[in-house]
């Protein structure tokens, strides 16, 4: 039997929203039908499917789903109006500029039994991938550590939110569904450098629920620009690094060094390294899979709405507790729903 043919429009034609169109206008099963974005499509980006300027003419075409790709602050807003009218909805990250905001897209899609995830692409980076599976293995033993480096030149499209909602979430998340853990406290601090009214830097040290130590480490600010996620437990340490897809594995040594000069530079327990080779394929593409098959009821491997609101949730903890100067803890959220599970492996 043949796939039926899904009609996806696109909100947005921005940096990431140029991306979005490129993946949808080849994705198997799929017809990229329209755009919308007030300001036309200059560079050409929608691939000659029509643009529209308002999301009544985008709702006109007839969609299955929509991906959104607007800014920040935009999302509720175009979200609310997709649920209202029946259409499932693939929202960048994150998932909304507030939790309140985030809760009520999460209440409606979920009420309006729609399809709808949320735009976390490092959860398909391939070397994030393998991590994960490595670790639900038990290859690593107990997980004692996770840190995370994100850092990189200042995006001048970023207005409406901090580096906190649009990096750090990345981190959040990833931690979350990589150990399969929620966080149970954390301590933050930011600096803002760049005459803007959000933070441009953050630093975050925190415990997830099993007491797992957690860091990160994130910035817009730096010449240097890196994803790096160490996680360290009980046989060794595996280190991703997401801008290559590339996982490695140190692992603690077997056998003393007995030359006693070099053993001062050395790991006290210093063992092979082994560098994976894993299939790479481009992790938008991936989500792009992902959430067409939820979309025709497949398999359900998408960020879930409930899963982005946890993730906005423990942003605002961490601005708030940059802004109290205090170490916070993070309360379950039972409403509207249980949410005990909204960073865990889906």
């Amino acid at each position: 039997m043949s796939r039926r043919t899904l009609r996806a429009g696109l909100v947005g034609l921005g940096a990431m929203g140029r991306n979005h169109a490129r993946v949808l206008a080849s994705l198997d099963g799929v017809e990229l039908v329209g755009v919308m974005d007030p300001a036309g499509d200059p560079t050409g980006a929608a691939r000659g499917a029509p643009v529209v300027a308002t999301l009544p003419e985008l709702l006109a075409l007839g969609l299955d789903y929509a991906v959104v790709a607007c800014p920040t602050v935009l999302h509720e807003e175009i979200g609310l109006h997709l649920a209202a009218n029946g259409v499932c909805a693939l929202i960048e990250k994150p998932l909304a500029h507030s939790a309140a905001a985030a809760r009520r897209l999460a209440d409606a899609f979920a009420g309006a039994r729609l399809v709808a995830g949320v735009g976390h692409i490092e959860r398909f980076n391939p070397a994030l991938q393998s991590l994960r599976s490595r670790l639900e293995a038990g290859e690593l033993g107990d997980i004692f550590q996770v840190v995370t480096r994100r850092q990189g030149p200042f995006p001048p499209r970023i207005a409406d939110v901090g580096v906190v909602k649009d990096l750090a979430t990345h981190d959040i998340d990833l931690t979350s569904w990589v150990t399969g853990c929620r966080y149970a406290s954390l301590a933050a601090r930011t600096v803002s450098k760049s005459g803007r009214p959000h933070e441009d830097m953050v630093a975050v040290v925190g415990e997830l629920t099993d007491g797992t130590m957690v860091s990160h480490l994130v910035n817009w600010l730096s010449p240097l620009k890196e994803r790096f996620t160490a996680v360290t437990g009980e046989r060794g340490c595996f280190i991703a690094d997401t801008l290559t897809a590339d996982l490695t594995f140190h692992a603690n040594g077997a056998f003393a060094t007995e030359w006693e000069a070099l053993s001062a530079f050395r790991g006290a327990a210093e063992g092979d390294m082994v560098r994976y080779a894993i299939p790479k394929r481009e992790p938008l593409l991936v989500e792009h899979e992902r959430f067409r098959d939820a979309v025709e009821g497949k398999a359900m491997d998408i960020v879930t709405l409930d899963q982005g609101l946890r993730t906005v949730e423990v942003a605002e903890v961490v601005l708030d507790s940059a802004r109290r100067k205090a170490s916070l803890p993070l309360q379950d959220a039972a409403q509207p729903r249980d949410l005990a599970a909204a960073v865990q492996p889906s």
